[in-house]
């Protein structure tokens, strides 16, 4: 079989079968097959396994051959759920599989139904989930996606990589009894031999490795594993029949020498064998290289094509379409001619129109000079009442201006004849012997006086003229403007000491008190007793006013009488102002406390 396969690491493979008695068993190769217990049967069936495993599978595996033949019973295995696997590394085990059977992903061929025409997950994961066949081909497929560019070995080996890992991998199970008679399992592999409990194949309870153990054997149905260190006790177990001793005991000695062989330096065999089979890689992946160039190449070339022949057709559209436009425009030029036609036509139609219109302007032209000679006479006429009204407005502005004037001069002679009124007052209150040389001497007011007719002031018993400057009801109008003026004035501070009042509490919270001062302190407690600038002075002019007058009306009266010894004396009105002033100034206090201005009070006086 190996020679006709060109198989040459014989020493991994065997050929079972089942013997007459129905238990598994090898062919021995320096044996006749005959002198075996075959059965006698015709014909006899064979399998051709791998009947030990590598501990490495990318160190170990030479061949070509020999991985792939690794990796169809491995898959088989996981597949007929001998080796468990857990979901998500069969789904990963599954797209490898793909990759090396079909190599690259087309989505164009890879439909739905994969996973129920061909075997690529164990039965155990797919009942284990709920989820559909489409669902698993789904993430097979985007694992199946990131190996593109993969060889057929390459994916093999990254299967074998992944399975080697497995707990179950390349484990032969028996099941054995112990001196208790407790049921164990009995698992030999490449590494040695491992202890399970029934109900639990993935971890071993006890483990002796090849290194550790130093004999086996068996007697009948008793199996005796005696480790290399003397202290420790053997472990013995029996088997149900001797058959299978015997079959354990193979599977043992031939794993022991694979794994002493591993530790020493390979055969000549061996290293000729690995030589060859890295040239073959080598010249395996130059032609990959080579072939995946090449389908570079061609794809390219095809892409180009593709271009070629989208940019053949996408002349040909052209082409169809300026022949289309051609048509058009032929036809397009039969439309313009034929309306060039029609427009020749419809112009000589307007020049006779225009000719018509022409003549329709010489009499509308006419017409308008008739008219135009009737709108001037209009104009005419509508001009000569304008100067009329311009005329009349004119002898009312100007009679207006006379009566202006006549105003101006009556109130110029009013003035005058208080003028005359005031020089008489004067003249009369000068005659005094010690002022004979008066200001205004009375010959001088002769002939002023002579137009105005005058009443002489009234003279008393003892021949002394006076005149009342100051009536009671000048006095009590000038108390109601004085008030008048002191409540307008207490208004407008109302609404300012709002305003101030709003601003401070605002201001109020970013206040430091530490750097208040003591005027600042001092201005807090006025504000709060109620007491500002102007009631502090009313109360020291009250005082004041209090001692020295008794009544506004006995300060006036003392005004008047001084105003009046004054012009009997002989001063003139500058005269009389600045002592009235000098007046007031003594007695400012009781101004203060009235709100009367100085300036009003003498004007008023001098009145």
């Amino acid at each position: 079989v190996c020679r006709t396969i060109g198989l040459r690491e014989t020493w991994y493979f065997g050929l079972q079968f089942i013997d007459s008695k129905g238990y598994i068993a090898w062919l021995k190769f320096d044996k006749k097959v005959l002198d075996q217990d075959v059965p006698k049967q015709s014909p006899v069936g064979f399998l051709f396994l791998a009947k030990f495993y590598p501990e490495d599978v990318e160190e170990e595996l030479i061949q070509e051959v020999t991985q792939h033949l690794f990796f169809l019973q491995v898959k088989q295995s996981i597949l007929n759920m001998d080796i468990y696997c857990p979901a998500e590394a069969s789904v990963l085990l599954a797209s490898y599989a793909e990759q090396a059977k079909y190599g690259d992903l087309d989505p164009s061929n890879y439909g739905s139904g994969r996973l129920s025409t061909e075997e690529l997950l164990p039965q155990r994961v797919i009942d284990q989930y709920e989820m559909t066949p489409e669902m698993w081909e789904d993430r097979i497929k985007e694992w199946y996606a990131d190996h593109k560019g993969m060889a057929r070995d390459e994916a093999e080996m990254e299967y074998l990589k992944i399975a080697q890992d497995l707990e179950q991998y390349g484990i032969n199970y028996f099941q054995i009894k112990n001196k208790k008679n407790t049921e164990l399992w009995l698992g030999v592999d490449s590494l040695g031999l491992n202890i399970y409990n029934q109900d639990n194949r993935l971890k071993p309870e006890v483990t002796f490795p090849w290194s550790e153990v130093k004999n086996i054997s068996f007697k009948e149905k008793k199996f005796v594993i005696k480790p290399v260190d003397k202290k420790a006790s053997d472990f013995v177990f029996f088997a149900p029949k001797v058959k299978i001793n015997k079959l354990i005991l193979e599977l043992c000695v031939g794993n022991h020498e694979l794994f002493m062989r591993r530790r020493r330096p390979d055969s000549m065999e061996i290293q000729q064998m690995k030589t060859n089979a890295s040239e073959e890689k080598l010249r395996k992946r130059l032609d990959r290289a080579k072939l995946a160039k090449e389908k570079q190449l061609k794809e390219q070339a095809l892409r180009e094509k593709a271009d070629l022949e989208r940019k053949l057709m996408r002349m040909q559209d052209e082409v169809r379409n300026a022949q289309e436009q051609l048509r058009r425009s032929e036809e397009t030029t039969e439309l313009l001619a034929e309306k060039a036609r029609v427009a020749e036509e419809e112009a000589q139609l307007l020049t006779q129109k225009a000719a018509e219109t022409e003549s329709e302007i010489q009499r509308i032209k006419i017409t308008a000079i008739k008219t135009e000679e009737e709108r001037m006479l209009m104009e005419y006429r509508a001009r000569e009442a304008e100067m009329i009204a311009t005329k009349l407005l004119e002898d009312s502005e100007r009679r207006a201006k006379e009566a202006e004037q006549l105003r101006e001069e009556l109130t110029q002679a009013k003035m005058s004849e208080k003028m005359a009124k005031d020089t008489l007052l004067e003249v009369t209150r000068a005659a005094s012997p010690n002022f004979q040389s008066t200001v205004y001497p009375l010959s001088s007011l002769t002939s002023d006086l002579s137009t105005f007719h005058l009443d002489p002031p009234p003279s008393t018993e003892d021949g002394e003229i006076s005149c009342e400057l100051l009536t009671e009801g000048d006095m009590a109008q000038l108390s109601h403007e004085i008030e008048k003026e002191r409540v307008e004035y207490m208004e407008k501070s109302k609404h300012l000491q709002e305003q101030l009042k709003e601003l401070k509490s605002e201001i109020e919270v970013l206040k430091v008190e530490e750097k208040e001062t003591e005027l600042d302190r001092i201005h807090e407690e006025s504000v709060q007793r109620g007491d500002n600038k102007y009631s502090t002075l009313r109360q020291v002019g009250l005082s004041l006013f209090q001692t020295s007058s008794p009544s506004l009306n006995d300060f006036v009266l003392r005004a008047r009488r001084l105003s009046d010894k004054l012009l009997s004396q002989g001063y003139v009105c500058d005269q009389l102002t600045s002592s009235l002033r000098k007046f007031y100034g003594r007695y400012g206090e009781l101004l203060i406390h009235y709100d009367v201005p100085l300036s009003r009070m003498v004007d008023d006086i001098l009145s």
